[in-house]
């Protein structure tokens, strides 16, 4: 990108600007007494950048232009300059109706995107009366039972007029066929229901740890969701590939690219290995990644994986549709950076976070509150964390120009480094037999946890500052509101549950159950029988335990 003579020029008049202006001043004042790396890679970052820092960047090649391979400036020709990123608050708790006057007064503050938060027995796809749900009821997200919930969280929200993602996986075609049913009750064509359903069961074998069935048969649920959404659903993103757990539970920059582009190969081979065309179901992935607080080390972790994937789709499998090779992705700010001590700083960090994510190129986007470290978050905190994205939009001038920090020579030499780094890793998992004998086999957690182990001795040894936490503390307590569920909403929900059986169809509901239990012993596609059984009431309990007793449970050290 640079002629071969003006480069020699500059390298020469650097050391010269070393020697002679660099060197007095640091014989007179010396530099900050701490190591100068990126935030999570370990990786030294120099004093000073030039254009022989990227002297081997090729512009067409490597950055071309937005909506043009490689998209490392961005899959949309626009960006935020035709259409600003969806702002989405993740949201749920309690009861549906409690998340349904949040959600109305989200929407009411802004929000562009709703993004709903399931509380652990619905992850887990247990009914709230089941003994394993006792006391888990609502308190990381919202509990959804049956169809009757579903319809009450989406009570007086048009789902032709709004984008949902909702984060759920081992019962994500459950959920997604709920969604669907709520729409079909509502007169909404299919075809114009938009978001995203996370889908995502590699990441949780990887970091969080709420799967149901073996790997095999999970895969069979994802690429079925990939076939019935490519042709009733195809504005609903099928998957959303997630990096964020795999970052919350400590790795790098590097390896939350290439771990979650890894899983995306293994989705991918997937679904062409069932039979299905690359360019019909892949424009109907997606992926959701973590923000944390280095803002340059993220911004250039965005224009990597997208150029990663790019190439990945075009030379694994032959994609030939752009949209196919656009890495089109959420961002949510980092959850594992927010302090208990002194929480008001954690809008200072969601802010810089948010930051990033928009710098990067992000679609869509969750900025955390700032109580969140301690419980669910209040209606004032998810209010300053929308305000933050707003403010961010209208205000900053960071969505005016389209990668603004493209041709910065430290972010061009750190997106080379960490797309470096993040290739080297996928080459090893490839070693390894792919991600799920890499997951298996506990090579992925291994090398996560070992991040993860040395950046907490690095916080208790003073060697990393924790604003707050090991530096610049302070005594007082801090006095805010905490947002609580109660027993009493767990008791609520439970009658209503109790409610809905009282009332159903039963002989309807053990027929969808019977045909759904068919249809698992067989090779057809499971997600119809699931809308048809979630439109009889069935419960997601019941349904899961169904495919339970057909699939069985994964447990991990089993064979794959």
């Amino acid at each position: 990108m640079f002629d071969r003579d003006d480069l020699e020029r500059i390298r020469s008049a650097k050391e010269e600007w070393e020697e002679e202006t660099l060197s007095p001043t640091l014989e007179r004042f010396g530099e900050r007494e701490e190591r100068f790396t990126t935030d999570t890679g370990g990786q030294e970052v120099k004093r000073l950048y030039t254009p022989a820092d990227v002297s081997d960047l090729d512009y067409l090649e490597d950055l071309g232009f937005p909506g043009e391979e490689p998209y490392t400036r961005g899959v949309y020709p626009t960006m935020h300059r035709g259409r600003l990123w969806t702002m989405r608050q993740y949201a749920g708790f309690g009861t549906a109706e409690e998340t349904n006057d949040r959600y109305q007064y989200l929407i009411e503050n802004g929000q562009t995107g709703l993004s709903v938060a399931f509380d652990l027995p619905t992850q887990m796809g247990y009914d709230s009366d089941a003994t394993m749900a006792q006391g888990e009821v609502g308190k990381s997200g919202v509990a959804i039972d049956t169809l009757r919930d579903m319809e009450t969280l989406f009570d007086g929200i048009p789902l032709d007029e709004v984008s949902t993602s909702m984060t759920i996986n081992a019962p994500a075609s459950v959920l997604l066929a709920m969604y669907v049913a709520v729409g079909d009750k509502q007169g909404v064509p299919r075809e114009k229901l938009r978001g995203t359903v996370q889908n995502d069961i590699m990441k949780e074998y990887i970091a969080r740890n709420l799967y149901i069935y073996p790997p095999e048969q999970s895969m069979r649920l994802i690429t079925d969701t990939f076939e019935f959404c490519a042709a009733e659903t195809p504005k609903f993103n099928t998957i959303s590939i997630s990096g964020y757990h795999i970052r919350e539970a400590g790795s790098t920059a590097a390896q939350e690219v290439a771990f979650t582009l890894g899983n995306g190969i293994e989705y991918v081979r997937a679904a062409v290995d069932a039979g299905l065309d690359v360019d019909e179901f892949a424009p109907q992935l997606s992926f959701f990644f973590n923000a944390h607080n280095n803002v340059l080390e993220e911004v250039a972790k965005f224009r990597a994986a997208r150029r990663m994937w790019a190439r990945i789709m075009e030379e694994r499998f032959g994609a030939e549709n752009p949209k196919s090779k656009q890495l089109k992705f959420h961002t949510q700010t980092g959850g594992s950076t927010l302090t208990a001590q002194q929480v008001e700083n954690n809008v200072v960090r969601v802010a810089y976070q948010a930051l990033a994510a928009v710098l990067g190129g992000t679609q869509s986007l969750h900025t955390n509150g700032k109580d969140e470290a301690l419980s669910l978050p209040t209606e004032e905190s998810v209010r300053t964390a929308l305000r933050t994205q707003q403010i961010l939009a209208h205000e900053s001038g960071a969505a005016d120009t389209i990668d603004p920090l493209a041709g910065s020579y430290y972010v061009e030499s750190l997106t080379d480094a960490i797309e470096e780094e993040a290739r080297g890793i996928v080459a090893e998992v490839d070693e390894r037999g792919g991600m799920l004998d890499a997951v298996e086999s506990q090579w992925v957690q291994r090398q996560i946890h070992d991040v993860a182990f040395e950046r907490q001795r690095e916080i208790e040894d003073g060697e990393r500052i924790i604003v707050g936490v090991n530096e610049y503390r302070v005594d007082e307590e801090a006095d805010i509101d905490i947002e609580e569920v109660t027993e009493e909403d767990e008791r609520r929900q439970i009658e209503r549950l109790e409610s809905v059986k009282a009332e159903r169809d039963d002989e309807a509901v053990e027929a969808a159950l019977a045909a759904l239990r068919d249809t698992a012993r067989g090779e057809g596609n499971l997600l119809p029988p699931i809308v048809e059984a979630v439109k009889a009431y069935a419960t997601v309990g019941e349904i899961c335990n169904v495919l339970r007793d057909e699939f069985g449970e994964y447990h991990p050290g089993s064979a794959v």
